[in-house]
């Protein structure tokens, strides 16, 4: 009788895709001493924290990863070598490869999150009675694939964060055979009332991107729900990583990369259905 795969368990694929990403390993300092975790082991207690939510020092021994120092450890250090960044580009361009990704509508929105232990970029959330609190910005294409993701404060205005998520997102090359850079910008951007600033228009204008971006005071609320609900439902499962449902991370070095790891496996599922979240 064949065991269930549990959800923070690494599957042939993702290895295969994060396994070149990861820098050597330091030489030993000398005999003697604990032998190296290995890195696939490290990788799912990683993804053991993120899908249950548990603090790093509860990490279970049993799943072979040494203690939850190391697999913070291990995500940090792949942070600064810029693992989890290259891994979810690596993605993106095979959903490319496949023709998956859909760049002819995109949409944008954010979610709020609790920060009850606070640090950094969390401020007084003005839809929580000013609770401590972060953000999470997201851009998807027309499928709700996530392009790009973003954190900042809680109180800081969605507008903020529209640019830099345009213009950050990493780009993903054309299918092998075509000509022309990588694919940065969608035809159309679909966006909520909160993104309805002339700065915001003028730089889709600049771009040429078609403007979809619901006015005040005129259009309702749902006017664009059969475009952006897709957006929604990215956000929906971005917090059922348990861990990204309440942030109890104080730094940036580790919310970020549990970030990107999260929208990486949904990208990642799309590729391979079976794959659950």
């Amino acid at each position: 009788m064949a065991t269930r795969k549990h959800q923070w368990m690494v599957d042939d694929r993702l290895w295969e895709l994060i396994a070149p990403l990861i820098p050597e390993p330091p030489p030993p300092r000398g005999p003697g001493g604990r032998p190296r975790i290995d890195d696939r082991a490290a990788l799912e207690g990683i993804l053991f924290v993120l899908h249950t939510g548990c603090r790093w020092r509860d990490l279970p021994v049993e799943l072979g990863c040494g203690s939850g120092h190391t697999a913070w450890r291990r995500l940090r250090h792949w942070q600064e070598a810029g693992v989890w960044e290259h891994l979810h580009r690596a993605v993106l361009e095979e959903l490319s490869e496949e023709e998956i990704l859909d760049w002819s509508r995109a949409s944008i929105d954010s979610v709020s999150v609790r920060a009850p232990k606070g640090g950094e970029l969390t401020g007084p959330n003005p839809t929580d009675r000013g609770k401590a609190g972060t953000k999470y910005h997201l851009l998807t294409d027309r499928n709700g694939l996530p392009l790009h993701v973003l954190v900042s404060a809680a109180n800081t205005h969605d507008s903020r964060l529209f640019e830099p998520l345009l213009e950050t997102n990493p780009g993903v090359r054309p299918r092998r055979g075509r000509p022309g850079r990588p694919r940065r910008r969608p035809e159309k951007l679909h966006a909520d009332k909160g993104y309805d600033y002339p700065r915001c228009r003028r730089y889709l204008h600049r771009r040429g991107i078609k403007v979809r971006i619901a006015r005040r005071g005129i259009e309702d609320k749902n006017h664009l729900g059969r475009h952006r609900w897709v957006v929604e439902r990215t956000i929906s499962w971005v917090l059922r990583f348990k861990r990204l449902g309440i942030r109890y991370d104080r730094t940036e070095a580790t919310l970020l990369p549990l970030l990107l790891l999260a929208v990486t496996l949904i990208n990642l599922r799309r590729l391979n259905p079976a794959t659950e979240l």
